[in-house]
């Protein structure tokens, strides 16, 4: 049987979570006014989506060291379709927050599976290199969503927003089960949870990887979480946020290309990681200076070209300790992040300042590379 997974639907499996937490974002508006909710309790169905996230990415990704990768993520998307029928139909807020639960759950198998499939697939040599190519659709897949969202949302109200994410689950799903193999290395089937678990809240450097790729997806995902409510504040707009997202696409494009070509130069992931962390302060410090104006978005530039340089290069050497036990040290790491995420979301939600949110991100990620720097000298 051919090993390696189609890189296409590798591309539309990665992407998939992606797309839906940010096919979301345009619709907070319509769900705080549907629902009566205030914004900040509308901007935590996106925290709780985090925290239903993490606790998935544990689930399938011990299955799949146990069951195979190929049933898990197929169970994984039919959840997401059951979670999306019934956010659809949900009759109050308490049901939506429910039923986001068990979607964000069902669409964490989308994430794991797919970097535990590549880690079965390339030698580790090859992953920094895969995970920049797979850095151009993570880059504009935040863009399809927000404006599929915005499009969505202004004809067909988030219940047809709902509606479409569980289309594109079954299409997923039916991609899959046709073509998706089994990578899974026999060697895994014996992994244990609880030990892997002790070994790696114990291990710093993955503490410090989780707290990176947190922080780099708080300064992304606290835009998504922040900013429908900040462009309704401003009076003067240039867009409408979700074609916000074709700006962020592009940077992140940018910051994509200059990774893979400085990949290719020879340059250390170290040292892309710490250009991702500066360019992370410098944005940060922009947007808080342009906050009054829609010109904080030059500040978010930066930022996800930050997003684009760094966070591959963290992930291909993430694991670089737990090659046995690929699927359980990923949902493991995953965990991490997510919850580290979640907290930070809902710190978000409450504070609604997107400039505190983005100089908290980067004075966090300048300690965690300083930290992980001097451990290594």
């Amino acid at each position: 049987m051919f090993r390696r997974p189609p890189f296409a639907l590798v591309i539309f499996l990665l992407s998939f979570p992606q797309i839906v937490e940010t096919i979301y974002s345009p619709s907070l508006p319509l769900i705080a006014s549907a629902y009566r909710v205030t914004p900040e309790e509308a901007g935590q169905t996106l925290s709780l989506w985090f925290i239903a996230f993490a606790l998935g990415v544990v689930f399938w990704g011990r299955l799949s060291d146990l069951a195979g990768r190929r049933p898990t993520l197929l169970a994984g998307l039919a959840i997401f379709v059951l979670g999306s029928g019934w956010a659809m139909t949900a009759g109050d807020f308490e049901q939506l927050m429910l039923a986001r639960f068990i979607s964000a759950f069902g669409a964490a198998v989308g994430s794991i599976i797919t970097q535990t499939a590549l880690r079965d697939s390339y030698p580790a040599p090859d992953l920094a290199r895969v995970f920049s190519v797979l850095g151009v659709a993570l880059a504009v897949s935040p863009a399809i969503g927000m404006l599929l969202g915005q499009e969505i949302a202004a004809y067909a109200g988030h219940k047809g927003m709902f509606a479409g994410l569980g289309l594109l689950a079954i299409t997923l799903l039916s991609l899959s089960l046709a073509f998706w193999p089994e990578t899974r290395p026999t060697e895994t089937a014996s992994a244990l949870f609880i030990p892997t678990f002790r070994d790696m809240l114990s291990d710093g450097e993955v503490w410090r990887n989780a707290l990176l790729i947190a922080v780099f997806n708080l300064a992304i995902f606290g835009y998504y979480q922040l900013a429908p409510f900040l462009f309704e504040r401003l009076e003067t707009r240039w867009f409408e946020f979700g074609e916000s997202g074709f700006l962020l696409a592009a940077a992140s494009l940018l910051g994509a290309a200059l990774n893979s070509l400085l990949l290719q130069k020879r340059i250390s992931t170290r040292k892309l990681i710490k250009i991702g962390v500066m360019l992370l302060s410098f944005g940060a410090c922009l947007l808080a200076l342009l906050s009054t104006s829609q010109a904080f978005l030059i500040g978010m530039v930066f930022v996800s070209l930050a997003y684009a340089i760094a966070i591959p290069n963290i992930l291909a050497n993430a694991l670089r300790n737990y090659t046995g036990q690929l699927g359980t040290a990923g949902a493991i790491l995953s965990l991490l992040y997510y919850v580290l995420l979640g907290i930070g979301l809902v710190a978000a939600g409450v504070s609604q300042r997107l400039d505190l949110v983005l100089i908290f991100c980067a004075i966090v990620a300048a300690l965690a590379f300083g930290i992980a720097r001097s451990k290594c000298e």
